[in-house]
Parts: C-alpha cells; sequence; structure tokens
C-alpha cells in the first residue's frame, strides 16, 4: 500500500464514522427498520419505490394487517392485493411484488 492509499483509506474511515455518527443522531425512527424479517423489508422497499415515506408508512402497516406473511400474499386474489396497495399508485409494483411472493412460496 502506497503512502497515498492508506491517506485515502484513513480518509474514508473518518467519513464513515461521522457518516454514521449523523446517521445515529438523525435517523427517522421507521417501522421497517425495527424488524429484520425478509418479507417485511422487501415489502418496505418495493412500496418506498417513488413513493414519499410519509406516504408510505400507514399503507405499510395496513398491507401487513391484511398479508402479514408472504404466504398470505402469495394466496391472495390479485383484486385484495391491488385493493390493499391502494393510495400507493404505481400498481405494476403490486402485481410484481405478488407475482414474485407466488414464485417464492413455490419454491
Amino acid at each position: 500500500m502506497t503512502a497515498q492509499d492508506a491517506l485515502e483509506a484513513a480518509d474514508a474511515s473518518r467519513f464513515q464514522k461521522r457518516l454514521l455518527g449523523w446517521f445515529d443522531r438523525n435517523k427517522r425512527d421507521l417501522p421497517w427498520r425495527r424488524d429484520r424479517d425478509p418479507y417485511r423489508v422487501w415489502l418496505s422497499e418495493i412500496m418506498l419505490q417513488q413513493t414519499r415515506v410519509a406516504a408510505v408508512t400507514d399503507h405499510y402497516h395496513k398491507f401487513l394487517r391484511r398479508f402479514p406473511t408472504i404466504e398470505k400474499l402469495a394466496s391472495a386474489r390479485e383484486s385484495s392485493v391491488l385493493a390493499a396497495w391502494s393510495g400507493l399508485g404505481y400498481y405494476r409494483r403490486a402485481r410484481m411484488l405478488h407475482a414474485a411472493a407466488k414464485k417464492i412460496v413455490k419454491g
């Protein structure tokens, strides 16, 4: 490692520590950050695409009450999934989420 490489690595390390410190002090308390269940994380990521966080939060809870597991989502009728998605827009996301859930559950 050259002296320049070592300096760049040290700068990157300092930046990383500062950024993570800032995040710890300023992060928003969001429901999908409290749970590491892959289904819930995946759902939040799909919902958050091109949608404001404020709009997603309520829909996230309602959707999970209706479809608490990937198995429940996979076994649902598309019309039910679309009804639960109502208000988020971009319904293609809901259709693709539903189709993916079916494939995952089917194995």
